[in-house]
C-alpha cells in the first residue's frame, strides 16, 4: 500500500510540467496563445498507451524483473528528459520544446503502464480498492507539487532551475522502484504477437465485454460534463478569483483526498460491487448540488458545502473506478489491458466534454447541472448486468 501510494505521488509528478507550469513558462517568454494551444497535442501519448503497452507485457530485463526493470529504465530517462527541458528557451525554440515535451509525455504514459500493471499484480483483489485510492491521491500530491509548488519555486528561482529540480525528485522515484519487492508467480506472453492480439481476444471474447467498456465510458460522464464548467461558473455567479482559488482549490483539494481514502476503506468493507452503485449515486446528487448553488448565488457557505459533498464523492467514486478497472484485467497481459481501459476513461475528459460549453448556454447553469447529474444514471444501471460475476462483495 505504501508503494502504492509513492509510485502514484512519482507518476501524477510529470503530468502538469507539459501542462501548466509549461504553459506559464512559455507565456513568460512572450509565446503567442495559438502556439501554446497547440501544445495540448503533446498530451496524445496519455490517450493511446495501450499501442505500446505489449511491450511491457512481453519482455523482461535481466534485473529487478519484468514489472521493476522496465520501471527503472523509465524513471532514469523520465527524469533527464524532465532536466534537458530547463536546458531549452521556449521563447527562441518552441519546436524543440515541442520535441522534448512530447519525450516526457511519452514516457511518463509509459511509467503509467508499468506502475498500473503492478499494482494489479501485487494487490488481491479485495485490496485493488485501498491500493486505487492511496495511488491517485499519491498522483494528486505529486501534481499539485510540480504545479502549485513548480509556480510558486519559480518566482524565486526561475523555471529553468525549477525543471532541474524536478528532474531531480524523478530520479528519486528509483529508490521506490529498487525497494519494491516484484510481483511473482506470473508468465509473460512467449512472443510479441501474442502480447499484442491475445489480451483483446481475451478481453472481447467475456460475455460483457462491450457492456464493460461502456460503463467505463459511462461512470464518471455527468461527473466530467460538470467539471468541465465549473469555472464559468463560479465566475458567473459571481465569486470572486481569491474564493474561488481558497475554497475550490485549497479545500477541494484536500476534501478529495479524504474522499478517497474514505472510499478505499468504504470498499474493504462492502465490496466493490456496492461501493460503485453508492459512490455512484453520491456523485450524481452532488453534481444535482451545483444546482441548488445557482439558485442560492454566491453564497460562500453554499460553495464550501457544494464542493465539500461533490470532492468527497468524487474521490470516492475515482477510487472505486479505478480498482474496477483493475479487476478487468487478466493478469498474464495486466499492461495492456489496463493501459486500454485507461485510455477509454479519458475519453470524456477529451472529447465527451467539449461541447459542454453550448449545452450550457442552451439549458442555463440549473438545467446543466441537472442533465449532468441524470447522465450519469446510464452507468448505474449497466451495473446491474455485473452483479452475477462481482457478486455482493465485487
Amino acid at each position: 500500500m505504501v508503494v502504492a501510494l509513492f509510485m502514484g505521488f512519482y507518476s501524477g509528478l510529470p503530468l502538469l510540467l507539459t501542462g501548466s507550469l509549461l504553459q506559464a513558462w512559455m507565456r513568460e517568454d512572450g509565446v503567442d496563445l495559438a502556439t501554446i494551444g497547440l501544445f495540448a497535442l503533446v498530451g496524445l501519448p496519455y490517450t493511446g498507451k495501450f499501442v505500446w503497452a505489449p511491450v511491457f507485457d512481453r519482455y523482461a530485463w535481466p534485473w529487478l524483473g519484468r514489472r521493476r526493470g522496465w520501471l527503472l529504465l523509465i524513471q532514469l530517462m523520465l527524469a533527464a528528459a524532465i532536466a534537458a527541458l530547463g536546458w531549452v528557451d521556449p521563447g527562441e525554440a518552441p519546436l524543440w520544446m515541442a520535441v522534448g515535451a512530447l519525450l516526457v509525455t511519452f514516457l511518463s504514459a509509459s511509467q503509467d503502464i508499468v506502475i498500473d500493471a503492478y499494482r494489479r499484480e501485487s494487490l488481491l483483489d479485495l485490496e485493488q480498492g485501498l491500493g486505487a485510492s492511496l495511488y491517485v491521491n499519491g498522483y494528486r500530491l505529486g501534481m499539485l507539487l510540480t504545479s502549485g509548488g513548480g509556480l510558486i519555486l519559480a518566482d524565486f528561482l526561475g523555471f529553468r532551475k525549477v525543471y532541474w529540480l524536478c528532474g531531480l525528485l524523478m530520479a528519486s522515484g528509483s529508490i521506490v522502484t529498487l525497494w519494491a519487492r516484484e510481483p511473482v508467480g506470473l508468465e509473460p506472453p512467449r512472443t510479441l504477437t501474442e502480447a499484442v492480439i491475445l489480451p483483446f481476444l481475451e478481453f472481447f471474447r467475456r460475455p460483457d465485454a462491450v457492456w464493460i467498456l461502456l460503463f467505463i465510458l459511462l461512470y464518471k460522464l455527468g461527473d466530467t460534463m460538470a467539471s468541465n464548467m465549473t469555472m464559468p461558473f463560479y465566475l458567473d455567479l459571481g465569486f470572486s478569483k481569491t474564493e474561488i482559488g481558497a475554497v475550490v482549490k485549497l479545500f477541494g483539494f484536500w476534501a478529495t483526498i479524504a474522499g478517497g481514502l474514505l472510499g478505499g476503506i468504504l470498499i474493504l468493507r462492502m465490496g466493490n460491487y456496492a461501493a460503485l452503485w453508492l459512490f455512484g449515486l453520491l456523485q450524481a446528487v452532488s453534481t444535482a448540488g451545483f444546482a441548488l448553488l445557482a439558485h442560492l448565488g454566491p453564497s460562500l457557505l453554499g460553495l464550501t458545502g457544494v464542493i465539500s459533498f461533490e470532492n468527497l464523492s468524487g474521490g470516492m467514486g475515482t477510487a472505486a473506478f479505478v480498482a474496477f478497472m483493475a479487476s478487468q484485467t487478466d493478469k498474464r497481459f495486466t499492461a495492456t489491458q489496463y493501459a486500454l481501459l485507461s485510455s477509454l476513461m479519458g475519453v470524456p475528459r477529451v472529447i465527451v466534454a467539449s461541447p459542454t460549453g453550448f449545452l450550457a448556454e442552451w439549458l442555463g447553469w440549473v438545467g446543466f447541472f441537472v442533465f449532468c447529474a441524470l447522465i450519469a444514471l446510464p452507468g448505474l444501471f449497466i451495473l446491474v448486468r455485473f452483479q452475477r460475476w462481482m457478486g455482493p462483495e465485487g
